[in-house]
């Protein structure tokens, strides 16, 4: 744990710009209240039925955050030298493209109605879809790191970590929080995201539920991968550790639409698992503590509905 404190004393002291900081907090707090006023992911994608405008609409939710925080570098941070790298710019346009495309890929629906139908094809569409976009997001990461760090670096965060025991201690920490967040009204309009099963008529309920957690659970690897893995460890190189807040206002961004409380939680958590990152090259530690947060947030919310 003192490791983790040192990487995040190391940030502040070296690394944090206070004037730098403002403006970027007051861009996610624009998004953040156009987005919760005004419904701005949805007046961007539209009804959701022209697919080319779903895809548009997301990378400039994405995009914009994204960008803005690099070039406000510009005017508070010295000795700025990211814009002179080509790879910069390829992956400040493609990674929002990336998570855009995994957001709005639904093409093996169809095939699923060979298979199922009725209730257990809802089951399966929710389920297997998880799945599925964990490596429609993976497969360009994994290219891109072919291309530009496969003589350099392990794929994207995949070095091993030494020591769990600080992660655990973590996710204890924060446990009784998300179990206070899990009573809020907002929250449970949400939460538990297997909510679904409950309307529908299955047998063993148990074991579809048991399924679609384990499914939920796997999709925050692609997350972490994309996020603590391919944009922190390809751009550390090119922009060191001022990667880290562009990263978390993108990440902040994909949490438009769910509750308020998340949506600002996740940019501190974004720096947070950024700077692990940065310093561990692994995303394994925050893999752990974000999986854990959100089965303790599944089942926090179960019991706020049952009880």
């Amino acid at each position: 744990m003192g490791t983790i404190i040192q990487y995040l004393r190391q940030f502040y002291t070296k690394d944090f710009r206070l004037f730098y900081f403002i403006p970027v907090i007051a861009l996610m707090g624009i998004i953040i209240y156009l987005n919760y006023r005004y419904q701005l992911q949805d007046n961007l994608i539209g009804n959701g039925n022209n697919l080319w405008r779903c895809f548009a609409g997301y990378w400039l939710l994405y995009f914009v955050p994204f960008a803005a925080a690099f070039l406000l570098q510009f005017f508070f941070i010295k000795n700025i030298t990211w814009h002179k790298s080509y790879w910069f710019w390829i992956i400040l346009f493609l990674a929002p493209a990336f998570f855009s495309f995994r957001v709005n890929f639904y093409f093996h629906q169809p095939l699923l109605k060979h298979f199922w139908s009725g209730d257990e094809l809802v089951f399966w569409n929710n389920s297997i879809n998880r799945i599925v976009k964990v490596f429609i997001l993976l497969i360009p990461v994994f290219i891109v790191w072919y291309i530009k760090d496969k003589d350099n670096q392990l794929f994207y965060g995949a070095t091993a970590i030494k020591d769990l025991k600080p992660y655990l201690i973590m996710l204890l920490m924060m446990a009784p929080f998300v179990a206070i967040a899990c009573t809020r009204s907002d929250f449970l309009q949400t939460y538990p995201d297997s909510k679904f099963i409950q309307q529908l008529s299955l047998s063993s309920k148990k074991i579809h539920y048991i399924i679609y957690e384990l499914c939920y659970g796997f999709d925050f690897v692609s997350i972490e991968f994309f996020f603590r893995g391919f944009l922190i460890l390809s751009l550390y190189k090119i922009c060191g550790p001022q990667c880290i807040v562009p990263v978390a206002c993108f990440y902040c961004a994909i949490h438009c639409g769910k509750p308020l409380g998340e949506a600002i939680s996740s940019f501190w958590g974004g720096i947070f698992l950024g700077i692990i990152s940065y310093h561990t090259k692994s995303i394994w530690g925050g893999l752990i503590v974000h999986v854990g947060i959100a089965w303790i947030m599944e089942a926090g919310s179960w019991m706020s509905i049952l009880f």
